[in-house]
């Protein structure tokens, strides 16, 4: 667990236990060892629109980050702020060029991993109206780039792990729930795993669907 600045008190993230999103945000307060307590969210039963939470985000959407009065929302909104409130640049290099690497993996995660990975989970997972052929094709596309990748390197945008990987890490773990299979990445899952070895971390709930099922 890194050594950070500590916050005057512990922070409050709004999630819900299945969102890969708000997954992201947990696992990062995990891994900087912030204090931090968990308030769930029923989207099943529409609560993210209530006048309550609409207040904390228009969006409708978890997570939602409350820093001792400071609100962020957005999962990969919340990584840059931690990552700059509570980091000293190892979780998003200050440089230029290490800040542009790890800005494309951020990219990546509100697209193809959305489109990928994330929404075959969500059609399995949820029942909710998705393109799987595409939503499965985008994925192993990905998948396929990144095991070329992770091949010759241990982690996304640096020699150690950064917001990048935290961004990705969430849907791609649980890519089986969306008939999505892991087995032919062997360079994908170590990457993973290393992940899963970092002090603090936190693991995903699993949903037994789909290939993972």
């Amino acid at each position: 667990m890194q050594e950070t600045n500590c916050p005057a008190k512990p922070l409050v993230l709004y999630r819900s236990p299945v969102s890969g999103h708000a997954h992201r945000a947990e696992l990062f307060l995990g891994l900087l060892g912030l204090p931090y307590r968990l308030v769930d969210v029923d989207l099943r039963g529409g609560e993210q629109h209530s006048k309550a939470f609409l207040r904390l985000n228009p969006f409708g959407q978890v997570p939602v980050l409350d820093d001792d009065g400071v609100v962020i929302g957005d999962s990969n909104a919340i990584l840059v702020y931690l990552a700059t409130r509570y980091d000293d640049g190892r979780w998003l290099p200050r440089d230029p060029v290490g800040a542009a690497r790890v800005q494309r993996w951020l990219s990546v995660a509100a697209g193809e991993i959305a489109f990928g990975p994330a929404a075959a989970r969500l059609g399995v997972l949820f029942g909710r109206p998705v393109p799987m052929e595409d939503a499965v094709a985008r994925a192993q596309r990905l998948f396929t780039l990144m095991e070329s990748l992770l091949a010759g390197q241990p982690f996304l945008a640096a020699d150690h792990a950064t917001i990048a990987d935290v961004a990705a890490y969430s849907y791609i773990a649980r890519a089986g729930e969306g008939n999505v299979s892991l087995a032919p990445y062997p360079a994908l899952n170590a990457w993973l795993r290393r992940i899963e070895a970092l002090p603090g971390f936190v693991l995903m709930v699993v949903s037994k669907v789909g290939v993972a099922a």
